[in-house]
C-alpha cells in the first residue's frame, strides 16, 4: 500500500534566526512521501533571504513569497490552496519537528476510525538557544484527552498546536482557517471537534520554541487583537452549542476571558464578553463588581503581573 502524502505548510514571520532550522526539520525525515510548502508573511527581517538561499540546495519546493503581513490565518490558507496531502501539518518556522515524528504519526493516524480528523501528541519546550524547558503535559493542570473533544476545547486549553496532524479533509470541509481571525487554534478546535473526534500520542515528537513573541507566552496585552478574536470564536460557539453541558462550558470561558480583559487592560472586549455572559446566565456578584471597575479604565495589568510573578516563575 503506498504511503500517504503529508503536506507540511511551514509558516513564517519574522524568524530569519529559526527558519533554517525548521526547514531541515521536515526534510530530514524518516517518513519520504512529504510535500513541502514554504510561505512568508511578508517578513521584514532577513527570512526571506535565510529562505531564498536554502531553497537553492532543495528544487521543487514551493515558496509562496507574500509581499505584505496578511496575518496568521490567510498566510496558512494561501500554502492549504497548493497542499496536495491526505494530511496536514502547520509548522511555525521557529518550531522543530523531531526525526521521525511524521512517520510515527502516519503509523497512529492509519489506525484510528474513519471520523478521527484531528492527532495530537506531547512536545518539549526549548529557549530561544534551544536548550529544553519541560514537557507540556509534565504541567499537572493539563490533561489530554480524546474521542469527542468539543466540550473539553471550549473551557480548557489543553492541546499543544504545533504538535497537530490534521485531515486535508476536514480542513476543507471548514474552507480552512477563518481569515477574518487574528489567530487560528481556538476557532480551529471548535469548529473541527464539532465534526470531527481527536487521538492523543503521548509522545514527544515536536520541540516548540517559547521566544518574546511566541503565543505559547498565553498572556494577553493591551490592545491585544486575539481577545476579540476570541470573542468572536465565543460567539460561534453561542451558535454550535448543542447541550447543556456544552453552554457550562461556555459560561466558563467566558468568565476566564472577562478575567482576562479587566486585568489586561482591555475595556472594550470587557465589555463585550460581560454582554456575551449576561446573553447566557444569571451574572455572578463578583463579575459586575468588575464591570463597575472596568468602567473606571484603569490600568491593572500590575495585578495580574504580580499574581503571575507569584504563582508562575
Amino acid at each position: 500500500m503506498k504511503n500517504p502524502l503529508v503536506s507540511v505548510i511551514c509558516l513564517c514571520y519574522n524568524q530569519a534566526r529559526f527558519v533554517k532550522e525548521s526547514l531541515d526539520s521536515v526534510v530530514n525525515q524518516s517518513y519520504k512521501e512529504i510535500e513541502l510548502i514554504v510561505v512568508d508573511d511578508g517578513s521584514n527581517d532577513d527570512s526571506k533571504a535565510v529562505i531564498q538561499e536554502w531553497l537553492l540546495a532543495h528544487d521543487g519546493v514551493p515558496f509562496v513569497n507574500l509581499q505584505e503581513n496578511l496575518g496568521n490565518t490567510s498566510a496558512f490558507n494561501q500554502g492549504l490552496r497548493l497542499a496536495q496531502g491526505k494530511y496536514v501539518i502547520d509548522l511555525a518556522a521557529d518550531d522543530v519537528l523531531i526525526s521521525n515524528r511524521v512517520e510515527k504519526q502516519i503509523d497512529f493516524f492509519e489506525q484510528q476510525e474513519l471520523n478521527v480528523g484531528v492527532i495530537y501528541s506531547d512536545a518539549m519546550y526549548i529557549s530561544e538557544e534551544g536548550r529544553r524547558l519541560q514537557r507540556h503535559f509534565a504541567n499537572s493542570r493539563l490533561k489530554p484527552y480524546t474521542g469527542e473533544v468539543y466540550e473539553k476545547v471550549i473551557d480548557t486549553y489543553f492541546i499543544p498546536p504545533p504538535t497537530m496532524m490534521m485531515k486535508k479533509e476536514a480542513l476543507d470541509q471548514m474552507g480552512g482557517y477563518d481569515e477574518l481571525l487574528a489567530y487560528e487554534d481556538f476557532d480551529f478546535w471548535v469548529r473541527s471537534a464539532r465534526n470531527w473526534r481527536y487521538a492523543y500520542q503521548s509522545e514527544v515528537l515536536t520541540l516548540i520554541r517559547k521566544s518574546d513573541h511566541s503565543h505559547s507566552k498565553g498572556w494577553y496585552r493591551k490592545d491585544d487583537k486575539q481577545l476579540y478574536s476570541t470573542f468572536k470564536v465565543c460567539k460561534k460557539i453561542q451558535e454550535l452549542n448543542q447541550k447543556k453541558s456544552e453552554g457550562l462550558a461556555l459560561i466558563r470561558r467566558v468568565k476566564f476571558e472577562l478575567r482576562q480583559s479587566c486585568f489586561s487592560g482591555n475595556h472594550d472586549e470587557f465589555d463585550l464578553f460581560f454582554e456575551l455572559l449576561q446573553e447566557l446566565t444569571h451574572v455572578p456578584t463578583k463579575y459586575v463588581l468588575m464591570c463597575k471597575l472596568n468602567r473606571l479604565r484603569l490600568d491593572l495589568s500590575w495585578v495580574r503581573n504580580i499574581y503571575h510573578t507569584l504563582f508562575f516563575r
